[in-house]
C-alpha cells in the first residue's frame, strides 16, 4: 500500500495548520513523517487481523486520527513504531468486538452455511416455531431486570462481567437475576406441559 503525499496531508490536515506556529508545523511535519514511514506496516498489521482491505485502511486512518488527538504526547513516546502498532491493533480488535455482537454477512450463501440444516418436515417446523414463540412470550412475562440479563446472556451472548457493565450492577447481581429468570421460565414451562 502506498500513501501519497496528498493523502497523508489530508489525514493529518497539514494544509489547515497556520504557518505562523512553528511548533504546530513541527508536529505536522512529524505526523506526516509518521504516516509516510509507518502506514504500510500498520496496514499489514490491520490486514493480518481483519483480513479485509477496506477495514485495514479504515483502521490505519483511525490510528492516525487518534495520533492527531494525542499529538501533545508524541514527545513522550519512546518507541513510536510500537505505540502505533498497539493503537492499530486495538482499533481493529475494537471493531471486531463491535461486529461480533451483530454479525453481518454480505452473501446469502454465507448466511445459508450459518443456518442449521435440520431436515425438519413442514409440520415439525410449524411446531418448532410455535414452541419458539411460546418461549419468547414467556420471556416477555419476566420482570424487567431478569428479562434484560437473560436476553443479554442468551441472545447477545455476553459474559456476566459484560452484562454487569451494560446494566450497571455487580457480577453477583447478574448471576442472581439469571438464576431467577431461568427458574421462573422452567417453572412456567413445566406448568404448561402438565
Amino acid at each position: 500500500m502506498s500513501i501519497s503525499e496528498a493523502q497523508a496531508a489530508s489525514w493529518v490536515g497539514t494544509s489547515a495548520l497556520p504557518a505562523a506556529s512553528s511548533a504546530a508545523a513541527d508536529t505536522s511535519t512529524m505526523i506526516s513523517a509518521l504516516v509516510e514511514e509507518y502506514s504500510a506496516s500498520l496496514y499489514r498489521v490491520a490486514y493480518s487481523v481483519s483480513r479485509n482491505a477496506a477495514e485495514a485502511e479504515d483502521a490505519v486512518q483511525e490510528t492516525f486520527l487518534r495520533v492527531l488527538r494525542h499529538q501533545e504526547q508524541l514527545g513522550e513516546i519512546r518507541d513510536l513504531r510500537v505505540w502505533l502498532v498497539r493503537i492499530t491493533w486495538n482499533v481493529v480488535l475494537d471493531r471486531k468486538r463491535r461486529t461480533k455482537t451483530r454479525p453481518e454477512t454480505e452473501d446469502i450463501a454465507d448466511l445459508a452455511h450459518m443456518l442449521p440444516a435440520d431436515g425438519l418436515k413442514a409440520d415439525e417446523r410449524v411446531i418448532a416455531a410455535q414452541q419458539h414463540a411460546h418461549v419468547l412470550a414467556l420471556i416477555e412475562r419476566l420482570p424487567r431486570k431478569e428479562r434484560e440479563v437473560l436476553l443479554l446472556s442468551a441472545f447477545e451472548e455476553l459474559s456476566t462481567p459484560q452484562i454487569a457493565a451494560v446494566v450497571g450492577t455487580t457480577d453477583s447481581s447478574v448471576r442472581s437475576r439469571l438464576f431467577r429468570a431461568r427458574r421462573l421460565l422452567a417453572g412456567w414451562m413445566e406448568k404448561n406441559r402438565t
